[in-house]
């Protein structure tokens, strides 16, 4: 699953760890918000598709590498280079969501950001202690899938699709339905005791509706993905989550097993993150092969051609945080030269959206 691709992009540079087996295409960097009072503490940084990893001069390259991986691994499942769901990532840069790293709680790093810290893109922090690079996972589970999933699901999910994932206690969305019934009702305060036959029993009272609704989200989609069956995990967590298996979850908690496993206009991860991201050339496709649009040449570093063979588009061309760079409409049968010279080198998509049918393909291309 884990493939290679140079990118020169600030987050898609190569390097390989010499002290694990993870291969992770992600570039440490200095802070470049160092100014900021609220990310002052913090010195280095990665940027995954727009959304910062910060962390203490103290944590490890390999386990902040670590933690940006598996935040590009949710939001690009299938690792081909471009995030799997643009809404979700809209979501979270429009927030200007983020994931610190902290040495322990409590430390004046994480003093330092929360005294200061005024926006509404944190969800979650790690601890260096929770970060566990190895896998498979057998004795120790690794907090790093945990916190990063709930960044993405409470401000990228929620925000992107509210019907079907605001957490909320005032909404009816689908995923709320599903946790109320998997708790046995719609409890804004924690019940003591649950009622009998509830499957999540999440019990810290610090924890409000929305944050049982991040933890649900959290407990559901790993149990599919099989993250939380090794070893002695289902009894370690069946205090708070019953159904930690995949066919456990399929069977007892149909609601939201539908909700991730049958998406309608959203993308959900389908495969557990493993802490290796480096896609790979192969991604890009070869549009000569394609029987109604070319790119050539591709890769390019410094003109792009694109041509109709058959039918009328609309061009749109984005880079990997969503942002629209280009757009026009290219007719049947013409051709449009693109002058890259404004253009990082890096990755980028071509949406071309068919003007009689209104459906759309993704090619992408790698600008030198």
């Amino acid at each position: 699953m884990n493939q290679k691709l140079l990118f020169l992009v600030p987050f898609l540079l190569t390097s390989i760890l010499g002290t694990s087996q993870n291969i992770v295409c992600l570039d440490i960097q200095a802070n470049p918000n160092s100014s900021d009072p609220a990310l002052s503490a913090f010195t280095k940084y990665i940027d995954v598709f727009g959304v910062g990893i910060y962390a203490e001069s103290s944590i490890s390259d390999e386990k902040i590498k670590h933690v940006a991986a598996i935040f590009a691994e949710w939001l690009d499942n299938n690792e081909d280079g471009i995030v799997d769901d643009m809404n979700v990532l809209s979501g979270l840069t429009s927030r200007n969501a983020l994931m610190p790293i902290f040495s322990q709680e409590g430390s004046s790093a994480e003093n330092t950001f929360f005294n200061n810290y005024n926006g509404d893109g944190v969800a979650a922090v790690c601890y260096s202690f929770e970060i566990v690079t190895t896998r498979p996972l057998t004795t120790q589970f690794d907090a790093t899938l945990e916190e990063n999933l709930h960044t993405i699901s409470s401000i990228g999910y929620a925000n992107a699709y509210p019907a079907e994932f605001s957490e909320d206690e005032s909404s009816n969305s689908l995923l709320n339905q599903a946790m109320d019934l998997a708790r046995g009702g719609h409890f804004t305060t924690l019940p003591n005791p649950y009622p009998a036959g509830a499957w999540y029993t999440y019990d810290d009272a610090t924890c409000a509706y929305n944050c049982m609704a991040t933890e649900y989200f959290y407990w559901g989609l790993t149990s599919k993905l099989g993250i939380q069956d090794y070893g002695n995990r289902c009894m370690e967590i069946a205090n708070e989550w019953q159904p930690c298996t995949s066919n456990q979850f399929q069977s007892t908690d149909t609601l939201l097993y539908n909700l991730l496993t049958n998406p309608i206009g959203y993308v959900i991860p389908t495969n557990a993150p493993d802490g290796n991201y480096c896609p790979s050339t192969s991604a890009i496709e070869n549009l000569e092969e394609n029987k109604s649009l070319n790119v050539f040449p591709n890769p390019s570093s410094n003109e792009l051609n694109i041509s109709s063979n058959q039918g009328n588009y609309l061009i749109k061309i984005i880079d990997l945080r969503g942002e629209l760079l280009y757009e026009f409409d290219l007719i049947d049968e013409s051709e449009t030269k693109i002058r890259l010279d404004s253009f990082s080198s890096g990755l980028y998509l071509i949406q071309a959206i068919n003007i009689s049918n209104n459906k759309s393909e993704n090619i992408k291309f790698l600008k030198r």
